[in-house]
């Protein structure tokens, strides 16, 4: 689970069953793998409506363990607020040549 901090913005993640792909809710209740397209909670019950709407996916096996994670705004430009859901953002690790950070 990821650190949040009362109050500030929060998006949700989960990993895409099919292929475990890193995954952000988005405003139109689909999955995009690019954070930039996050439904953004900035309520109490905002927040509960992203973990609703992510609990009906995960009941139907779409996605596994959403979570809330705190983000930032600066501009158009939305970024996790935390190292490790940033570095989710951006794909696995151990490999520069593979996932996300190989197109760029």
């Amino acid at each position: 689970m990821a650190k949040i901090t009362k109050g500030a913005p929060k998006a949700l993640s989960a990993n895409r069953l099919k292929d475990g792909i890193v995954v952000f809710l988005t405003k139109g209740k689909s999955w995009s793998e690019d954070i930039q397209d996050v439904a953004i909670a900035k309520t109490p019950e905002e927040e509960q409506a992203l973990l609703d709407t992510g609990a009906s996916f995960a009941a139907i096996n779409d996605i596994v363990d959403p979570y809330l994670f705190d983000v930032e705004q600066n501009g158009s430009e939305i970024k996790a607020a935390h190292i490790r859901e940033h570095m989710r953002t951006k794909g696995p690790s151990v490999r520069k040549d593979l996932g996300k950070q190989a197109g760029t």
